[in-house]
């Protein structure tokens, strides 16, 4: 009995927390941690993305998804093209959406976007909401529908699904060009067809009749379709051309006011408090296996959390159960949370770049969906060249930027003296990105490049990436090939407190030597080829990373090399 309690207190004590590093800023609100928890299984690997809470700052920040060629038929793709084709509206940042049909690729569960509905919810699963206020809604939503002729009110079935007997289901743009082809099924064209926001009549005239399917959707119309013979002749009765038909698209809860959503499940956490169990439509093992899982969850502030956790990759990482997942999201401040899509289809990405390590032996999954943390004002990508120091290729900075709306933007670099050097002022733009180089560095240390945009809907913005002009630290060169030891060799402009680190290619440090002070000219340091405990290293490629400190401050360069023991 001791022996179960102490391990019991072992696992509760490898999920108190994740040992987190410092958020990277992605973008101005949006930072990135990739944190390790250590725990009896192995290690595991999380994701966490923060943001704003949606709506924040008049709407630059929202939390939406995205549907893989922008229908439910189209296809699907990886959530890192998914962000490339929207980049020229919005700077994303983002995991994989809910669970796909494996055969068809159409959403499992609701898609809401703007406010419209393009697929309905699976009842007997959670579906995930955000509202116009910012709130995360993670609930239980059901579907029902009506559609009426010229005679009674009757039943609508769905929304952009492919019917069964018995079914009539209604069909937007947001399905695709066509309807389905369905033998024997009756349809109606309508045209034009308000837009498919729920819980409120949406009227319009029958413009054309047909059956069998494979009509062509108008872009700002719909069409009915009915399956089996009794509900496709009443269909034809009820709603010839030029008359009116109305149809209802009914959730519960209604979810008033709801602007965004996705499908889901399980849910895992409720006012703070990790879900053990949900009581919703997956298998044991879908919940109780220790595989890759990702989620969304919104803090007590009001700022969303996208979590992805690696798995099914022992050494690196073998994953979390699901109230593993819960237990995270909660300790990460959680108060609301929903899983998505689990397994292989775990991504998480930033701009198109990848983030995290997918299980899928073929690398990034395709899916349906992408659940995006969407930011509308000015973005810069940090620059080039971390350090300017006039070496060859490595004394002219290239800036840029980019904006997604017409924008009034102010561009600039601050020097070490807090100086504005203006490369913009209040110019306007059409969207798009924006290039320059500057080379005219006058003093040495920490520069910024400053960007600040107004849109055309009056909305402020501002992105700061920091670099630095320092000639302290040049010419690092490194033997091709080294035999027992290395000799690092490089130049100093002035006196400086140079330091060492060996590191492994993939960025392990393997030994820091302890800092020297050199006066300034050529100078070198050594490494005699051993570990920290007198060991020679084993051979390989290695990087030699130079530290420089100076009274302009620290500067670094990193130079590859190959080592052999002799």
């Amino acid at each position: 009995m001791l022996r179960r309690a102490a391990a019991i207190c072992l696992l509760m004590a490898s999920f108190a927390a994740p040992a987190h590093a410092q958020g990277t800023p992605l973008m101005p609100g949006v930072t990135y941690e990739k944190a390790v928890q250590f725990t009896p299984h192995g290690a595991v690997v999380i994701h966490v993305l923060t943001a704003p809470r949606p709506g924040d700052q008049n709407g630059l920040y929202q939390l939406a998804p995205v549907l893989a060629k922008g229908s439910v038929v189209g296809g699907k793709q990886r959530v890192t093209q998914l962000e490339k084709d929207v980049s020229s509206q919005m700077t994303v940042a983002g995991i994989n959406g809910d669970l796909f049909n494996a055969t068809g690729g159409q959403p499992a569960g609701i898609f809401m976007q703007g406010g419209l509905l393009i697929h309905p919810p699976l009842s007997t699963r959670s579906s995930i909401g955000v509202d116009s206020a910012g709130a995360l809604h993670v609930d239980r939503v059901k579907f029902f529908g009506t559609w009426r002729g010229t005679g009674q009110r009757r039943p609508l079935n769905g929304l952009n699904e492919v019917p069964k007997a018995g079914e009539v289901i209604l069909f937007t743009p947001g399905f695709g060009a066509r309807t389905p082809v369905v033998p024997g099924a009756a349809e109606v064209v309508l045209q034009p067809f308000p837009a498919a926001a729920p819980n409120v009549d949406l009227a319009a005239i029958v413009t054309a009749t047909t059956v069998g399917g494979g009509t062509p959707i108008p872009t700002d119309g719909a069409v009915v379709m009915a399956a089996g013979t009794t509900l496709a002749a009443a269909l034809q009765a009820e709603a010839p051309v030029g008359t009116p038909l109305t149809t209802r698209l009914i959730l519960q809860p209604a979810w008033t006011g709801v602007v965004s959503a996705l499908g889901g499940g399980p849910a895992l956490v409720k006012a703070g408090k990790p879900v053990f169990r949900s009581l919703e439509d997956f298998t044991n093992d879908q919940v109780s296996q220790r595989d890759p899982r990702a989620g969304v969850g919104q803090l007590a502030d009001g700022r969303i959390i996208l979590v992805a956790v690696d798995g099914r990759q022992p050494g690196y990482s073998v994953g979390l159960t699901s109230f593993e997942l819960a237990q995270t999201l909660a300790r990460l401040g959680a108060v609301t949370a929903s899983a998505v899509d689990s397994g292989d289809s775990v991504t998480v990405a930033f701009d198109g770049q990848l983030l995290n390590r997918p299980s899928d032996p073929g690398g990034e999954r395709l899916v349906k969906e992408a659940l995006l943390i969407q930011y509308y004002g000015v973005y810069a990508a940090s620059p080039p060249l971390a350090l300017v120091n006039g070496d060859p290729g490595k004394g002219t900075q290239s800036l840029s930027y980019k904006i997604v709306r017409p924008s009034k933007v102010t561009a600039q670099l601050i020097g070490p003296d807090h100086v504005p050097r203006p490369i913009e002022t209040n110019v306007q733009h059409d969207p798009g990105s924006y290039a320059f180089t500057y080379s005219t560095f006058d003093q040495e240390g920490d520069w910024h490049w400053s960007v600040t945009a107004t849109d055309d809907l009056g909305r402020v913005s501002t992105i700061d990436r920091s670099f630095r002009f320092d000639t302290t630290l040049r010419g690092v060169t490194a033997p091709k090939s080294a035999i027992a030891q290395a000799t690092i060799r490089f130049n100093l402009s002035r006196p400086a407190s140079i330091r060492l680190r060996i590191e492994t290619k993939n960025g392990v440090v393997v030994r820091t030597l302890p800092p020297v002070a050199l006066s300034a000219g050529a100078r070198s340091v050594v490494w005699d080829g051993t570990l920290p405990h007198g060991t020679k290293a084993y051979g390989g490629v290695y990087v030699a990373h130079v530290f420089a400190t100076s009274d302009v401050g620290t500067s670094d360069i990193v130079v590859p090399f190959a080592f052999r023991r002799g």
